[in-house]
C-alpha cells in the first residue's frame, strides 16, 4: 500500500514501551491497583480511556442493527462453581472501531493486515470544537492543521492525528450525536455531524507520514456526505480509521501517546478497537465547553 512509512526499529520500540506499560512497576503514575513500585519508564504518565463500550446503547450507523449481547450461561454448575458465557453479535462499523482501508479501497489491506506499528503513535489532537458547535456540517480543514503546526511544529512521522469536535459529550443521545434518532437507509439523509474535509485529509495524504487519524463523531466523513470522499482518500492511501473515539478532553494537543488495538478479525473491513492514551500526569483533563 502507499504511504507505509514504518520501519520495523520503530515498531518494535513502541512495542516495547507497551510492554514496560503493562508488566512495568510505577510509583508515579496513575495504580488504581497498588500493583506497582517505582522504576517504570512510564511514571508520570496516566492512561486514559478513548473507548465507548459496547452495550445496547451504542450508536451505530441508522442502516445496521444494534449491539447484541445473550447470555448463554450465567449461575452455579452442578460443581458448585459459579460460571458465565455470553454470546454477542455486532456489526463491524459501530461504537469506537477501527476502518480497514479495505472499506473504501477495493485493493486495501483487511483488518487483520494492517502492519500494527500503524496502531501505536503519538497523538495530535485537532481541536476545532468551536467550529463544530456553530455549524455541525463544519469540515475540519487544512487550516486547522496548519495552526496546529503554527503552535506546535511539523506533524511527526508515525503520527496519530484524532480530530476533536465535540461530539463524543452527545454520546449515547441518537439524536443529538447523529442528527436524527430515525433507523433504515432513509435516516442516512438526515445525519448532521461534523467531519475532514477531503482536502484536509489530501493535505496529510501528500505531506505527512501519518500513522492512522481518528475523530470523536460516528464517521471521518461528515454526516450529510453522500459520496464520502475523506475515506476514499485517506483508506485508499493505506491510511486506517478509528470512529467514534471518546475523551478526548483529556488529552493536550500534544504529548499524548496512543495505543489504538482492534480486533484483528481476517478479512474485515473494520471492527471494535480498545483505544487508550498514555497522557502526562500534568495535564489534567480539559473543558468541555469549546474554546474561546
Amino acid at each position: 500500500m502507499p504511504h507505509c512509512h514504518f520501519a520495523l526499529s520503530r515498531g518494535l520500540r513502541w512495542l516495547a514501551a507497551v510492554c514496560c506499560l503493562v508488566l512495568g512497576p510505577s510509583a508515579d503514575a496513575e495504580d488504581p491497583t497498588g500493583t506497582r513500585g517505582a522504576g517504570d519508564p512510564f511514571a508520570g504518565r496516566r492512561l486514559v480511556d478513548l473507548t465507548h463500550e459496547l452495550s445496547s446503547e451504542t450508536i451505530f450507523w441508522p442502516t445496521e442493527a444494534p449491539f447484541r449481547l445473550e447470555s448463554e450461561s450465567a449461575g452455579v454448575t452442578p460443581g458448585g462453581w459459579y460460571y458465565a458465557a455470553n454470546r454477542f453479535e455486532t456489526a463491524e462499523h459501530g461504537g469506537t472501531h477501527l476502518d480497514a482501508p479495505i472499506h473504501f479501497a477495493e485493493a486495501g489491506q483487511t483488518a487483520d493486515q494492517i502492519p500494527i506499528e500503524r496502531f501505536f503513535g503519538p497523538a495530535v489532537v485537532i481541536d476545532v470544537r468551536s467550529e463544530a458547535a456553530a455549524d455541525p456540517d463544519h469540515l475540519a480543514g487544512i487550516a486547522a492543521l496548519e495552526a496546529w503546526e503554527a503552535r506546535h511544529g511539523a506533524i511527526a512521522d508515525g503520527a496519530i492525528v484524532l480530530f476533536r469536535t465535540g461530539w463524543s459529550e452527545r454520546w449515547p443521545d441518537r439524536t443529538r450525536y447523529l442528527g436524527t434518532d430515525a433507523r433504515g437507509s432513509e435516516a442516512v439523509t438526515e445525519l448532521r455531524f461534523p467531519g475532514i474535509d477531503p482536502e484536509a485529509a489530501r493535505w496529510l495524504v501528500a505531506k505527512r507520514k501519518v500513522a492512522a487519524v481518528g475523530i470523536d463523531t460516528a464517521s471521518i466523513d461528515r454526516g450529510r456526505s453522500t459520496d464520502f470522499e475523506t475515506h476514499r482518500v485517506l483508506l485508499g492511501a493505506g491510511i486506517p480509521a478509528f470512529e467514534n473515539v471518546a475523551n478526548l478532553h483529556e488529552l493536550p494537543e500534544v504529548g499524548s501517546h496512543i495505543v489504538a488495538l482492534p480486533t484483528k478479525i481476517r478479512g474485515a473491513s473494520g471492527g471494535p478497537a480498545r483505544i487508550v492514551a498514555l497522557v502526562p500526569a500534568a495535564n489534567e483533563p480539559g473543558p468541555s465547553s469549546p474554546r474561546p
